[in-house]
């Protein structure tokens, strides 16, 4: 067994996921080695080994789980394995990713990069890959930006 993979947070059998409702507000980081639904605020840093955050959902801080659904709003850099960025999403902030998926209609602003799965325990590896081989997005939102059509009438 790889000692990196010692320090990875493991789930206890049979847990059920945490949910955070959208009337909760967190002042403070949150930190579970299971799952997470997030529908209200949190402002601080969200680390779980799952995490989805729903379309009311905000984090205010880094996120940084095995796999992360966002729905909804963060503010602050997300490292993970498996990231899925889905429509009704804004992200300002970087994302570190081993595979990433983005919807059509999603907003992000940031610095996208690939990280290895060799450095996906080393923080200061990802932040090099970040520095290194980052991609820049302004916005992944299609809506906004359609070329003007003028129509004539006769």
């Amino acid at each position: 067994m790889n000692p990196k993979e010692d320090n990875k947070m493991k789930a206890p059998a049979n847990s059920v996921p945490s949910i955070i409702s959208s009337d909760v507000t967190i002042k403070g980081n949150v930190t579970t080695s299971g799952e997470i639904q997030l529908d209200g605020t949190v402002e601080g840093d969200v680390k779980s080994n799952s995490a989805t955050i729903g379309e009311n959902g905000t984090v205010k801080g880094k996120v940084n789980a095995d796999d992360v659904v966002v729905k909804g709003t963060i503010n602050g850099s997300i490292t993970g394995r498996n990231i899925r960025v889905e429509k009704s999403a804004k992200i300002t902030g970087d994302l570190c990713h081993q595979t990433l998926s983005i919807e059509a209609g999603a907003f992000i602003e940031g610095n996208l990069s690939h990280q290895s799965s060799s450095g996906q325990n080393n923080q200061s590896s990802s932040s090099a890959n970040a520095a290194s081989g980052a991609t820049k997005v302004v916005s992944a939102n299609t809506d906004e930006k359609k070329p003007e059509q003028k129509k004539t009438i006769l």
